[in-house]
């Protein structure tokens, strides 16, 4: 072979070597970033509604559970928990994190929609097809909803939710993160929906709302190590919220 040969393979080797290192570099600098815990007098308010034992236990005691997404939420936010988003209880805040609530009142529901279109910022994880793991029998009004009870609230924001295509564990997005689901939704309508239709994100008058068609993805400690990325996915779609 010859020396110029020899040269241009070398060179030739470098370049992709190159290139390669350049691909890596900005791929991980695209990698949405952990968020830092805030300190006390930083966090804001958020307001919680859910049937889940993400902030009490199965059996509605005085004692916290301690659950994985309620520490991750308790790292960046004043966490505040209310049981009806009637006008008294929404306005202790300006963010709401709803997650399998139990059907609200109709009047609740016209304050809600009010509160949003004031400028609240709403992030709901409505599932109809929840696979939660319960010790209360079916049927039991304190067992989380089997599907999310939508009495036409997501209808008045333009959004369809429909049941899931595959049953089981599937991956999904969250806020730029792949997450893992458990048979997701379907969204779709006027809002901006996901290519995998599990996110949608609306504009409703001077507030935001964003829809997540699973909250089966919140119980992350028994999802396991492909769950490893739920909960930055919940912060990231929070802070998405809080900046819009």
């Amino acid at each position: 072979m010859s020396r110029a040969r020899r040269r241009a393979l070398v060179f030739a080797g470098l370049a992709a070597l190159l290139a390669a290192s350049v691909a890596l570099a900005l791929s991980k600098s695209h990698r949405p970033a952990r968020l830092p815990v805030r300190q006390g007098k930083d966090r804001p308010a958020l307001l919680i509604l859910t049937s889940l034992p993400l902030v009490f236990g199965e059996d509605f005691s005085v004692e916290r559970t301690g659950s994985p997404a309620l520490r991750a939420l308790q790292a960046r936010y004043s966490v505040v928990s209310i049981s009806v988003t009637d006008p008294a209880e929404l306005a202790r805040g300006r963010l709401l994190l709803m997650a399998q609530p139990l059907a609200q009142p109709a009047e609740d529901l016209v304050a809600l929609d009010a509160w949003v279109r004031r400028g609240g910022r709403l992030l709901l994880f409505a599932d109809p097809l929840l696979e939660w793991p319960s010790r209360r029998p079916l049927g039991d009004a304190l067992r989380p909803p089997l599907m999310f009870m939508d009495t036409g609230l997501l209808a008045h924001w333009g959004l369809r939710l429909d049941g899931p295509d595959e049953h089981g564990e599937q991956s999904r997005e969250l806020a730029g993160l792949k997450i893992l689901t458990v048979s997701p939704g379907r969204l779709s309508g006027t809002c901006r929906v996901s290519s995998d239709r599990l996110v949608a994100h609306c504009s409703i008058g001077e507030g935001r709302v964003t829809v997540v068609a699973d909250a089966d993805l919140l119980d992350a400690g028994r999802l396991g190590p492909g769950a490893k990325n739920n909960l930055d996915g919940l912060l990231g779609e929070l802070a998405l919220l809080e900046h819009r």
